[in-house]
């Protein structure tokens, strides 16, 4: 077996970066503005990132979850692993300023009546 040595973080302010773990410099706002109906059985979410950081970058990962499972239909974006269950990954390509609110769009999924978005994390 081999040895395991905990990672260890140390601050040096002479850096001009920063480290952003987990990114934590998104606001992620959600919204089902089309609910399912007879005769269509899909659920549509425009989500927005409020972005607040002192940095840029051209990708960004969203993580939702929801209170049941459902089946990824299409975004904006590109679906990351698997296309089912009660949460997704998908990637975005925008490029963002470091305070910058972006709208990611419509993400459409399948699910039964009652769909709810229960968490959304966006980060770069």
């Amino acid at each position: 077996m081999k040895h395991y040595d905990k990672p260890c973080i140390f601050v040096n302010e002479e850096l001009s970066e920063g480290v952003y773990a987990a990114s934590g410099c998104y606001t992620v706002t959600t919204h089902v503005h089309q609910e399912m109906q007879t005769g269509r059985g899909d659920y549509r979410i425009q989500i927005n990132g409020k972005h607040d950081a002192n940095h840029t970058k051209e990708k960004q990962t969203l993580t939702i979850g929801f209170n049941m499972p459902v089946d990824y239909k299409s975004s904006n974006g590109t679906l990351v692993g698997l296309g089912t269950g009660t949460s997704l990954v998908v990637d975005y390509n925008y490029h963002q300023n470091p305070v910058d609110n972006i709208g990611l769009g419509d993400l459409i999924v399948e699910a039964d009546p009652g769909l709810q978005v229960t968490n959304a994390k966006l980060t770069d």
